[in-house]
């Protein structure tokens, strides 16, 4: 990736306004992959995002409706024991197989409560509360966060997660030290130095100048996708070279967010695409726990797939550092940038950055979509809401 030319693409703003049209792609497999036949979704989710989820997987049609199921109640769940746990709440996440729900509790005798809710109870010394309160104080210490590329709670070892650039790890531990944070709270690992996913080649979905990214979701009046990808008022167009929007808020660094509203000749419709042809229909925006299959839709690398690893992710870009990003083992490459995040039929979020590829596989981080819309005031366009808040008919 071209360092100038991002920094050249920008920061970008948001804002609410005219009615939208820019069609999202659709998930499909690679041409090789068998096609799960048209009309036949499974456990609620359209037959690409099925496809996508065999290939990416390695499952078979009835692993991917096991998984699905158990990620819907999982979902559930997590809601209904958050609530009742309060503070000895210490986060959750599925196995890797995603047969399993575990959720950690700071007091043993809440276990017998986890195992009433169908869960597995892990009994750990901190809530996941405190966990957060810690991570709080490292971003507070970002300035002192010198050869350190991120950090980010982790709740299956009910620890945060530093991650030191390679050999830098006693500088690590002095960052740790500097922010407060005790030392047996902390695990160290190192990785490759995650960058952001723009670029500025061909291909769709929009473009702004000589760079491209990916549509996010739509909502009312535009659509959302990465801050890095455009400052305010910085106008797009799609892949028929026609404007078609203009940036009216964005926030990054410190958040990957924007909104683009687009003008009475754009529409945005609920969908994800692959650029095959398929679709997959966006019916809400529901978070699923760690350890979920997801998918992420890119104009660059269209539709991949792999598992939420951890949520809470701060990461230090070259430009900058982004809080509150969610960590997955899904690839990206430059232009994926504002693509959408999928699980099933819900909204996760939108491609921040990363490192790695796809011929090689990587890690890559996104803006959770609900705090772009709480954010921001705006309305996620669904399946059920698009034909009213559209104006359609």
């Amino acid at each position: 990736m071209d360092r100038r030319r991002l920094t050249a693409i920008g920061v970008v703003v948001a804002a609410v306004g005219a009615a939208a049209a820019v069609t999202l792609p659709s998930f499909a497999g690679d041409s090789g992959a068998p096609r799960v036949p048209a009309g036949q979704a499974v456990e609620g989710a359209d037959p690409q995002v099925v496809e996508a989820l065999r290939r990416d997987l390695g499952l078979d049609e009835t692993q991917v409706a096991a998984r699905l199921k158990t990620e819907r109640w999982a979902t559930g769940v997590v809601d209904q024991l958050r609530t009742e746990l309060g503070a000895d709440y210490g986060g959750s996440w599925l196995s890797a197989d995603g047969s399993q729900l575990n959720v950690a509790v700071a007091d043993p005798a809440e276990a017998a409560r986890v195992r009433a809710a169908g869960a597995v109870p892990k009994v750990v010394e901190r809530g996941v509360g405190q966990l957060d309160a810690l991570k709080t104080r490292m971003d507070r210490s970002a300035a002192r966060a010198q050869q350190v590329s991120g950090w980010y709670v982790d709740v299956a070892s009910n620890s945060l997660v530093v991650l030191a650039q390679p050999g830098a790890e006693a500088a690590g531990w002095r960052f740790v030290a500097r922010a407060g944070v005790p030392r047996q709270a902390v695990r160290m690992a190192t990785e490759e130095q995650p960058r952001l996913f723009a670029d500025v080649r061909g291909g769709e979905p929009f473009f702004v100048g000589a760079g491209r990214c990916s549509v996010g979701f739509a909502v009312v009046g535009g659509y959302v996708t990465a801050g890095h990808c455009g400052r305010v008022g910085a106008r797009t167009s799609g892949a028929d070279g026609e404007l078609q929007g203009v940036f009216r808020s964005s926030s990054f660094p410190g958040d990957d967010w924007a909104f683009v509203q687009v003008n009475s000749n754009t529409r945005v419709l609920p969908e994800v695409t692959d650029f095959r042809g398929g679709i997959a229909r966006v019916a809400g925006s529901r978070e699923v726990p760690a350890g979920s299959s997801i998918c992420r839709s890119g104009s660059t690398t269209g539709v991949r797939c792999g598992t939420v690893q951890a949520r809470n992710a701060t990461v230090r870009y070259p430009e900058g550092l982004v809080s509150g990003l969610v960590r997955t083992n899904v690839c990206a490459e430059p232009g994926d940038s504002g693509g959408s995040w999928i699980s099933g039929n819900q909204a996760q979020g939108v491609t921040s950055g990363g490192s790695g590829d796809c011929a090689r596989g990587g890690t890559t981080f996104y803006q959770p979509i609900n705090e772009i819309l709480q954010r921001n005031n705006l309305t996620l366009l669904t399946t059920q809401n698009f034909r009213a808040l559209s104006g359609q008919r």
